[in-house]
């Protein structure tokens, strides 16, 4: 899923509210915007044919009722997705993630974290669940 930069923009809000948010809070939560505020409707449908987005339920909205959005991917998820989309070579993950280190501030939880998951991910794959969910 490739998005652009102000479906970025949009989807940074989502990330960051950690909540369903509906077109009028999505607005009040967009002080940054490079994008205007009445291509809102355009960016949200955008986000919801790519698969970004989803509908999460309504609210209601004076006398009306408006739908509310969430996430459909995580930032992380995101992000992995286009490192491995965007290019015909797929990445050396050992060192992807060695460059990713090198680049990141990382403290010492985050290694045990990523620690935790590589051994769920080998313990996946020992029983054959090349999904990794184990």
């Amino acid at each position: 899923m490739n998005l652009t930069h102000n479906e970025i923009e949009v989807m940074d809000v989502f990330w960051d509210a950690g909540k369903p948010l509906s077109r009028a809070e999505l607005l009040n939560l967009s002080v940054d915007k490079s994008w205007k505020s009445n291509s809102v409707h355009i960016l949200l449908n955008s986000l919801l044919k790519k698969g970004a987005l989803r509908e999460a339920g309504f609210v209601r909205s004076g006398k009306t009722y408006g739908r509310t959005f969430e996430p459909a991917v995580t930032c992380e998820e995101y992000h992995a997705s286009t490192i491995c989309t965007t290019t015909k070579n797929q990445p050396n993950l050992p060192e992807l993630l060695a460059a990713l280190l090198r680049t990141a501030e990382v403290t010492p939880e985050d290694l045990d974290q990523m620690e935790e998951v590589i051994r769920q991910r080998r313990s996946a794959l020992s029983q054959g669940n090349d999904r990794g969910e184990g």
